[in-house]
């Protein structure tokens, strides 16, 4: 197939640090040309991919410093537009950009797959449902829920190389926090956790400039040798604190899509405990990978109850169910079930670069 992924441009594909979009765009590229796919990516210019290269812009846009990285800049606009411009060169277009690419992929001849990576909401549901000709791609069952009526074609679970990343059975203590500091990552959860167990916490996040009154209000003052905020950590190093850590705590506070963390923790061997909102039920197996658990009082008591959880069964749930395999088989899946409902050649379903 002739397949063109649009990434957003926030982040390099892959990102730097931050960015699970990204990561999962690289994972997913990457698989479809290894499995001789003539792909082309339209990403920022700095990005790393084996596909073929279009970009608008030389460097992602955060390290551009682009106000409004993730909205209706132009940068975006324009990349989006670019694809829609060439369309007669791609069987299928897959656009990771949310709802912004709706209009034009609603009036586009090429047939479009929207993966939505955020949530629906009161305020964006409607556009999803009005603007209905492209195929809409969900990452949990859960994230459909709030959206009825839009042209769902399936849910695909993100998936990434869950045998590179590193294993370990034993632990060395500490509670790792990684992600956002912000209120819906719950990241104040996690410190009242960590005190209430007299346990070490590591938080390996970024910092937005939105939310430091929250930082400095709930993060900050409790900052100690005990518990420690390392900033944005390379992927490399993540890897490593989530492979030693006691466990991984997700307090989310919002309907998370999809908790890309929480599989690659569970890649490193590391139990997750994870708070019951959005995926978390999809992606963790309570009281075999972990625990789902509604407050701040049941994570202390799973934290308390971690040892019962077997590490290689951590692992071994990753990699059966969140490979990049097992995602890109899924995607090929959508990809032609919706060429075959748009009577494209059949030729074309099996071209090879």
């Amino acid at each position: 197939m002739r397949i063109a992924q649009i990434a957003p441009l926030a982040e390099r594909v892959p990102p730097h640090r931050y960015g699970g979009t990204e990561r999962i765009v690289h994972a997913l590229t990457e698989e479809l040309v290894r499995r001789g796919h003539s792909v082309t990516l339209f990403a920022s210019g700095d990005s790393l991919t084996s596909a073929e290269l279009v970009s608008v812009y030389p460097v992602s846009l955060r390290e551009a410093r682009v106000k409004d990285l993730y909205g209706l800049n132009i940068w975006t606009l324009l990349n989006i537009g670019l694809v829609y411009e060439r369309q007669d060169a791609f069987d299928i277009i897959h656009d990771h950009n949310g709802y912004i690419g709706l209009p034009i992929a609603n009036i586009a001849k090429t047939p479009t797959v929207i993966t939505t990576h955020g949530p629906f909401t009161a305020e964006n549901r409607r556009i999803f449902q009005m603007l209905h000709k492209p195929y809409i791609v969900t990452l949990s069952n859960a994230q459909m829920i709030p959206a009825p009526g839009i042209h769902y074609a399936g849910t695909v679970y993100n998936g990434l190389p869950m045998l590179e990343y590193p294993f370990s059975l034993e632990n060395d203590g500490y509670l790792l926090y990684v992600g956002r500091i912000c209120m819906d990552k719950g990241t104040h959860y996690a410190i009242e956790v960590a005190r209430a167990l007299r346990l070490p916490l590591v938080i390996a996040a970024k910092l937005e400039p939105t939310d430091r009154p929250y930082f400095h209000e709930h993060v900050e003052p409790f900052l100690s040798e005990q518990i420690r905020w390392v900033g944005e950590v390379t992927e490399e190093e993540r890897n490593r604190l989530m492979s030693r850590a006691l466990c991984f705590l997700h307090p989310v506070t919002w309907r998370e899509p999809f908790g890309l963390t929480l599989i690659e923790a569970m890649a490193c061997g590391c139990p997750v405990v994870a708070f019951n909102h959005g995926s978390s039920g999809e992606v963790v197996v309570h009281g075999k990978t972990g625990f789902v658990v509604r407050d701040s009082e049941e994570m202390i008591e799973a934290v308390i109850n971690i040892d019962k959880i077997n590490r290689a069964d951590c692992r071994e749930h990753a990699i059966k169910n969140f490979s990049v395999e097992k995602m890109t088989d899924n995607y090929e899946s959508i990809y032609t079930k919706i060429l075959e409902e748009n009577k494209i050649p059949a030729d074309s379903l099996f071209y090879k670069r």
